[in-house]
């Protein structure tokens, strides 16, 4: 099952025994809730098998969509992203801030850049992909993490980074031992990165919070660099 799955079945059995604990103090029956609780563990499991966890991905999306401190850090984290690619010159093909945008462009997850990876994909099938090649790509995907770790001093998200980073180390045959080293240096890479061009950044972020397209995201950061390099 997948992890939103997991999380939303845990939200599901915590309400039902709040319920049960509470039904004598407010005079109310446990069926309603224990019937509510079991409806929600059901399509908890049909979404995970049925639907890869989109559903559960929707709906906790929606509720943390209420934050706005819950949106502003993952603006903030995919724009961590989409900097460092473009610095890194891998080609960026569109993003999404919600899982439902996920949804409807086909990506999992509730949010994010997505590339033009057709190189990637065939050295990484080939098993022969190259150190610069590894080491740009594990930069991107450390991207977000290292984004907001500078804007808000620690990193809620970049669970699925990881294990994408891991997934592919994995496959190219490096032991376990490596993915902690491998993951905090290409987290200072970006970190690097994201401070060395932090205006543009600034400017990324706020062209995202607007929804700005890709290529409009592209030329407003090449019009900040080139500001800073007069």
């Amino acid at each position: 099952m997948s992890q939103t799955a997991l999380n939303l079945s845990a939200i599901a059995i915590f309400i039902m025994t709040m319920s049960v604990l509470l039904a004598p103090l407010l005079h109310f029956s446990t069926a309603f809730p224990a019937l509510a609780t079991f409806a929600i563990l059901g399509l908890a499991t049909l979404d995970s098998f049925t639907f890869q966890g989109q559903g559960s991905n929707v709906f906790l999306d929606w509720i943390a969509g209420f934050s706005p401190a819950h949106r502003e850090r993952i603006i903030h984290h995919e724009a961590g992203h989409f900097l460092v690619a473009h610095q890194l010159e891998i080609p960026i093909s569109g993003y999404t801030l919600t899982a439902w945008e996920a949804i409807k462009q086909k990506q999992p997850g509730q949010g994010g850049v997505s590339f033009d990876d057709a190189e990637l994909t065939s050295q990484l099938q080939k098993g022969q992909i190259t150190a610069q090649m590894l080491d740009r790509y594990c930069t991107v995907w450390m991207a977000g993490i290292a984004a907001e770790t500078i804007v808000y001093n620690n990193s809620e998200g970049g669970a699925d980074d990881r294990n994408k980073l891991a997934g592919v180390l994995k496959g190219l045959g490096f032991s376990e031992a490596t993915f902690d080293h491998k993951q905090r240096f290409c987290a200072l890479q970006a970190k690097t990165l994201l401070e060395e061009n932090w205006q543009a950044y600034q400017a990324l972020v706020e062209a995202m919070r607007q929804r700005v397209p890709v290529q409009e995201c592209i030329e407003i950061i090449d019009v900040v660099l080139r500001q800073d390099c007069e």
